[in-house]
């Protein structure tokens, strides 16, 4: 098992790069601490954990700076929850390796569409659905990096709704916050700023990993002597991570999600391969 120490920085590390790209800190958790030579299943149990220390730290620094859509989070928040206790149901029964080549294949061909629009600069939604009006999606936010008021109308919640269940049946499932799904939901799905997007699915992530962790600890494999400096470690990361995210330009934020897609998608292939070997 890897020293306190390196644990505590691995975890900051992943607190930044989850809070930054509106991911869970999974990423680099799950395969440290596999490589360390925990079980899969205890290597998920602990990650899923640091992802609502990740969303605490993060989300709060961003509801204080209303940059959060607090009514897009709750009104997702049902679908996640759902979705993140029938993905944590079906891990404790069987093993989630062949999961990890599919979800990886995905998160790359997600990618490339994305970054075939790197360069586009995100616009308010000309047309606004009935049922997303209805809700009253919309928001306003001060952009330091602009310089003035982003207004935005949040769009198609007829999708993001059942978009949001599978995103939370791959983050109970995998104990990866599945961050990148959520952001692409509300970034490609629901029209809202890439900041907005990055912020309320920092939100949404800790909800979506209480209800799995929920199932987790039913079956005893969260240990608390590990977990404990795994909180701390990434709850510091996360918000390192909301103080450099709110001084950079909304096309700053999506490069850096770009990144961080890309290098998830790459890793979920591997592991998938390594794994079934």
């Amino acid at each position: 098992m890897l020293p306190v120490g390196w644990l505590l920085l691995i975890s900051v590390a992943a607190g930044f790069v989850g809070a930054m790209s509106g991911m869970g800190g999974g990423i680099i958790l799950i395969p440290a601490l596999t490589l360390a030579g925990m079980d899969i299943k205890h290597a998920i149990a602990a990650s899923i954990v640091s992802v609502i220390a990740t969303s605490s730290g993060a989300a709060a620094a961003y509801v204080r700076d209303r940059i959060t859509n607090l009514k897009v989070g709750m009104f997702l928040e049902m679908f996640t929850m759902l979705g993140a206790i029938t993905g944590a149901s079906i891990t404790l029964v069987m093993s989630p390796r062949p999961l990890f080549i599919a979800f990886g294949v995905v998160l790359l061909l997600v990618w490339g569409a994305m970054f075939m629009q790197r360069h586009e600069v995100w616009k308010p939604a000309e047309k606004v659905d009935r049922f997303s009006s209805w809700l009253e999606l919309k928001g306003c936010y001060f952009d330091q990096a602009a310089g003035h008021d982003i207004h935005y109308q949040g769009t198609r919640a007829y999708l993001g709704g059942p978009m949001m269940f599978g995103a939370g049946l791959i983050a109970g499932l995998l104990g990866i916050g599945a961050g990148a799904l959520k952001v692409l939901v509300l970034d490609m799905g629901m029209h809202l700023p890439p900041k907005v997007s990055t912020t309320t699915s920092n939100l949404i992530i800790g909800v979506t990993a209480l209800a799995g962790t929920s199932v987790y600890l039913a079956a005893g494999l969260i240990e608390p002597g590990l977990a404990a400096p795994i909180i701390l470690g990434v709850g510091l990361g996360a918000l390192l991570g909301t103080f450099v995210l709110v001084r950079l330009s909304n096309m700053a934020v999506r490069h850096f999600f770009l990144v961080v897609l890309l290098i998830l998608g790459a890793e979920m292939v591997i592991r998938g391969i390594w794994g079934s070997l």
